[in-house]
């Protein structure tokens, strides 16, 4: 396996597909909701309100598994990501999400419920993709 090249076409997915579907655990069980995401290399952001279940969730345990890709990409590539996630209530990451994304849900930055995810993924496996032997599995 070319990790490179694996690296390459996960950030491609990344960078094409902003909505995807979010799993925490709730009550030991898996709950799943979509959210738009954004990336820095291979680690992604989505805001939320800090007064959402799924922050409750995170807290609870970090534990997360991202879906994203598909229908956005040209050859129906996804990735799965396992990951562990944050809640971050950073200025700078929120001025940044803030300027890269959409300004729905919240009327500003200075929302004092508004709040980032970051997941910081542990492992992401690529799938479909046509040019690689696929499924390929990058651990983090």
């Amino acid at each position: 396996m070319d990790k490179q090249k694996a690296t390459q076409a996960i950030e491609k997915v990344l960078e094409t597909s902003k909505v995807g579907v979010l799993s925490t655990a709730y009550n030991n069980k898996p709950n799943s909701r979509y959210m738009v995401f954004y990336n820095d290399d291979l680690t992604l952001y989505t805001k939320t309100s800090i007064n959402s279940v799924k922050v409750d969730e995170i807290e609870d345990n970090p534990h997360a598994y991202i879906l994203l890709g598909y229908n956005e990409t040209t050859n129906n590539s996804f990735v799965e990501i396992d990951a562990q996630i944050e809640v971050v209530k950073d200025q700078k990451v929120i001025d940044w999400l803030w300027e890269t994304q959409d300004k729905t849900f919240f009327d500003s930055k200075q929302d004092p419920e508004l709040c980032v995810l970051k997941v910081i993924p542990k492992s992401i496996k690529l799938m479909n993709d046509d040019e690689l032997d696929t499924p390929i599995t990058i651990e983090i």
